[in-house]
């Protein structure tokens, strides 16, 4: 049952968010989905015992994975999914923290925080690209044997 308000709570912040990134309002549902998919994804990997930095990149994989696959579906730009379906993952908290111990003069306590939402980030960035690369390939292969029957 967790993992149905898990989906739900984070469809709704993707979608909240085309609402205010001004996504044409029959994307919403798919900017939700992305969303919720990505999350659901980190989220299961994060309970298994996986690594925060290593279930956001997953998370990012495959957020952007469906986000591709709605941005063809949708004949819509691909940024529109991915900007509203990364918000779920995106270390805000950490960031906070982060910015919080650097006001308090606990600066240790403020690199350790800062320094791991800049790994996040980063594994969210590369999980992005990454799937945005293997699609790459994958349209040049379909090309060049397309190319080939003919």
């Amino acid at each position: 049952m967790i993992y149905f308000y898990q989906f739900v709570l984070s469809f709704f912040a993707s979608a909240s968010f085309g609402v205010l990134f001004n996504a044409p309002r029959n994307a919403l549902i798919s900017c939700g989905t992305t969303g919720a998919f990505g999350w659901i994804v980190f989220y299961l990997f994060r309970e298994g015992g996986t690594d925060l930095v290593l279930s956001s990149f997953l998370g990012a994989l495959t957020l952007s994975a469906i986000a591709i696959l709605n941005s063809r579906r949708r004949k819509m730009p691909i940024i529109l999914f991915i900007t509203c379906g990364i918000i779920p993952l995106v270390p805000g908290g950490l960031a906070y923290d982060a910015m919080r111990h650097v006001v308090l003069n606990e600066y240790m306590t403020a690199l350790e925080y800062g320094f791991e939402a800049a790994l996040i980030s980063l594994a969210i960035a590369m999980g992005i690209i990454s799937t945005e690369m293997a699609d790459q390939v994958l349209q040049t292969i379909r090309r060049k044997l397309k190319r080939e029957e003919v």
